[in-house]
């Protein structure tokens, strides 16, 4: 499982994880550096909850995202 999100809704994001999966999620930064500007945004993926662009996806051990890659 897998959620993309913005910095407003990160924590609904995480909670959301825990609740489903009840394992501790993985946040990684879209931008590759804390606090940058996303410029990049690897496909312009959108916050699952509001629709502004993501900033941070958040996942489970069990999601086809490979973290700390």
């Amino acid at each position: 499982m897998k959620i993309y999100c913005c910095a407003e809704h990160v924590e609904v994001g995480l909670d959301n994880i825990v609740d489903e999966t009840e394992v501790p999620p993985f946040i990684d930064s879209l931008s590759g550096k804390e606090n940058e500007e996303v410029t990049n945004n690897l496909g312009d993926f959108t916050c699952e909850y509001c629709g502004k662009l993501a900033v941070y996806v958040v996942a489970n051990e069990h999601s086809d995202t490979i973290c700390g890659q």
